[in-house]
């Protein structure tokens, strides 16, 4: 189904990049004062208490997946950039939903986790190695880019050395449109699909004669109802895996360590000295730098559950980063406090039956990163002057860090 795109830059206008990047004054003000909100130009509602939204993303008896106008800009539309019906969770309510998850989450089993986490540390490691002691680095460069890349290469059993092919695959696919550049945009997400489906389904074919301990022969032998996947399928499910697993993981590695420059210079020395830690530091980050997360819902019968009429076919977004500073579920939540009691209870991976599939792996790999470089590294530093509005690019997360210059001691 084609559906029409509802921009983000519509909705709101960030007078620059670096607002975008951190966009907490508009959340405030938004929470405060207008907690739901009709904007006449998309013709779209928009709530932002964590209830509200809550509400918004998991009761599909009222709000549905299933519309004909999205948030989402990911893909391309053509038949390598589209998702198998088979698998498409986005647009899909329960029943459906339940069935098609239950086939993708063959390759995503606590098993599966468990038998990763020494290949995802693995590659930490190699990375870390690779920074030198008491010199400057760029960490989005060093690690927060090419660290998914390759543990989705390893994962999906391919070639760890096409990893650069996977982050320039990704950077088109799941890039935002916005009205100047749409036409041409679609046109590169059209070929970058068709690169990757030509280069991957040679390889899930010859998994399927030689099956081995990745996410590509686990798709391959699921199995849910007698229905299984084609090999066209599978090249494009792990499509949408890639971004989910690529794109979504570096921003947040990039942006813990922003954090940990910019907005808490001595947490650092706190997780170096207690690195048990880093599992409350990686979620409180989740909540607190993982900034523009919303998912659009369409009404699917009249009701006033956010307090005001809403009518069958109005489109409501959720947005998950502004609930995430809700006073109302988080005690002084503009600050960052990796020892808030309930960081966990955060919305950045979604809730309800759409709750993100690859969270565990988004957890384990950030947990993973981080713990390698402290066990590396005594003390971090900014390096100064740091322009943060010439080195962030559009991403499908918002603004991405391109570039973060910082100096590391042994």
């Amino acid at each position: 189904m084609n559906q029409e795109t509802i921009l983000l830059t519509e909705v709101k206008k960030f007078e620059s990049r670096s607002e975008e990047f951190f966009p907490m004054q508009w959340y405030k003000e938004m929470l405060h004062d207008k907690p739901v909100y009709y904007h006449e130009e998309t013709n779209t509602w928009h709530v932002f208490k964590y209830e509200d939204v809550k509400q918004v993303l998991s009761n599909h008896t009222f709000f549905s997946s299933e519309g004909d106008r999205t948030t989402i800009t990911v893909g391309a539309d053509n038949k390598e950039g589209t998702t198998p019906d088979k698998v498409n969770l986005v647009n899909a309510d329960p029943p459906h939903h339940r069935k098609r998850r239950s086939l993708l989450s063959a390759a995503f089993t606590p098993r599966s986790l468990k038998d990763w986490e020494p290949r995802i540390q693995r590659i930490a490691m190699e990375l870390v190695d690779d920074i030198k002691k008491s010199t400057s680095v760029d960490i989005v460069q060093a690690l927060a880019v090419p660290l998914p890349s390759m543990v989705i290469a390893e994962l999906f059993g391919v070639p760890i050395k096409d990893r650069l092919k996977f982050k320039h695959w990704v950077d088109i696919l799941f890039q935002p449109y916005n009205k100047e550049n749409q036409q041409e945009l679609e046109q590169k997400k059209q070929a970058a699909a068709k690169e990757y489906y030509q280069y991957l389904y040679p390889i899930v074919v010859e998994k399927r004669q030689n099956p081995s301990e990745d996410i590509i022969s686990d798709l391959i032998k699921a199995e849910v109802d007698g229905e299984k996947f084609t090999d066209d399928e599978i090249v494009r499910t792990t499509m949408a895996i890639l971004g989910a697993g690529v794109e979504t993981t570096s921003h947040a590695l990039a942006n813990t360590f922003y954090s940990l420059l910019y907005d808490d210079p001595s947490l650092y020395e706190e997780l170096r000295n207690n690195v048990e830690l880093v599992p409350k530091a990686v979620e409180e980050m989740l909540r607190y730098r993982f900034h523009i997360g919303k998912r659009d819902r369409t009404v699917k019968q009249d009701n006033a559950l956010l307090g005001t009429e809403l009518k069958k076919g109005d489109v409501v977004i959720a947005w998950m980063s502004a609930a995430n500073m809700d006073e109302g579920m988080f005690d002084d939540p503009f600050s960052l406090n990796i020892h808030r009691p309930n960081n966990t209870k955060h919305l950045t991976f979604g809730h309800g039956p759409h709750f993100c599939l690859g969270a565990p792996l988004a957890r384990l790999e950030l947990t993973i990163a981080l713990q390698a470089f402290l066990q590396n590294f005594s003390q971090i530093e900014s390096i100064e002057p740091f322009d943060l509005e010439n080195n962030l690019t559009d991403s499908a997360p918002g603004q991405s860090l391109t570039h973060l210059p910082i100096r590391v001691y042994k």
